[in-house]
């Protein structure tokens, strides 16, 4: 690369308002200029601290797509290592930022780098010798309104409006559709199956309003569903699953195709019932319920408000 550019350093996990605040804030250094985002993959912690890594937001792929869609003409990826870790604070300027020809360099007030974090915001000053200017944002820390972290703790207590409100749209759990137990193709409600990777943040068990959408096609529709995240206590199941009816659709087959999960509203917690005609009765709760939420999260209602007859305290399991 050899025409300057702008460049912004983050882990972006979720890229949520915070993260769309400061690329927007970088841009506005020099207007004239791309806009590059540098991240880092796996997370430093999951490398470093493996047993306190944080469980992701989005995988990789989609965050290129959601920082090129916040403003950035051009995604870096650093793949975090072991050796990665050692590289001096001199080491990480020389390989990552110089090869970008860099005239301003943007970071939050807390960035460190290199090994044991040993280059600080005045060692990227030092490190320039004039060659980029750089610029420290107050960045919104863990514990603020806005950060990655909060938006696990919404997801964490099934807070998927709460979680969208950080985030500025639905959080979406992606994946491959497997075939599940084709439980409910029998009971006239097929799913598409995704299960849960260990590391990925997904909303608390219970049953939600929500979208599907393919995500193998560009212009594929986004489709209505009531989607289940839970084990299925009722047959003693055990793997994690987010399970999407979508409505009134018995024809699809969606078998090995990645699709997109957008939770909108959570109607109740994930219970076990006593028979399946008691099961198949509050699915169709469930769905009623459903086409409410969705219909008023539409423009002129009420996004991500759930209908006022739900259960205020739902049993769960």
């Amino acid at each position: 690369m050899t025409n300057q550019t702008v460049v912004a350093i983050g882990n972006f996990d979720g890229v949520h308002l915070g993260h769309r605040q400061v690329l927007a804030q970088a841009q506005q250094q020099a207007p004239d200029l791309p806009l590059v985002a540098v991240t880092f993959w796996p997370h430093p912690i999951a490398v470093l601290r493996p047993e306190r890594a944080p469980e992701l937001l989005c995988g990789l792929s989609m965050r290129i797509d959601l920082l090129k869609k916040a403003g950035a003409h051009e995604v870096r990826v650093v793949e975090f290592t072991q050796r990665v870790a050692q590289w001096t604070p001199e080491h990480f300027v020389e390989q990552v930022l110089v090869p970008l020809n860099p005239r301003v360099v943007v970071v939050g007030e807390n960035f460190a780098f290199g090994h044991r974090a040993a280059g600080t915001v005045a060692t990227l000053r030092d490190l320039s010798r004039g060659r980029y200017e750089v610029v420290v944002l107050p960045l919104v820390a863990d514990d603020s309104a806005l950060s990655s972290t909060r938006v696990r703790a919404a997801l964490a207590q099934g807070d998927v409006h709460g979680a969208a409100a950080i985030l500025g749209r639905p959080y979406r759990f992606s994946g491959i559709v497997v075939m599940g137990d084709q439980r409910g193709r029998t009971l006239g409600f097929p799913t598409a199956n995704l299960t849960v990777p260990r590391g990925h943040a997904c909303p608390a068990d219970g049953v939600y309003a929500g979208w599907v959408t393919r995500l193998d096609d560009p212009d594929a529709e986004r489709w209505p569903a009531a989607v289940s995240v839970g084990s299925n206590p009722t047959f003693d199941g055990a793997e994690r699953r987010v399970e999407s009816y979508v409505l009134d659709r018995t024809d699809l087959e969606l078998y090995g195709v990645p699709i997109g999960v957008d939770f909108v509203a959570r109607l109740r917690g994930q219970v076990k019932f006593d028979s399946l005609d008691a099961l198949v009765t509050q699915m169709n709760s469930d769905v009623a319920a459903t086409r409410t939420v969705l219909a008023e999260a539409r423009p002129g209602g009420k996004p991500g408000q759930a209908p006022s007859t739900q259960p205020s305290d739902p049993a769960r399991t």
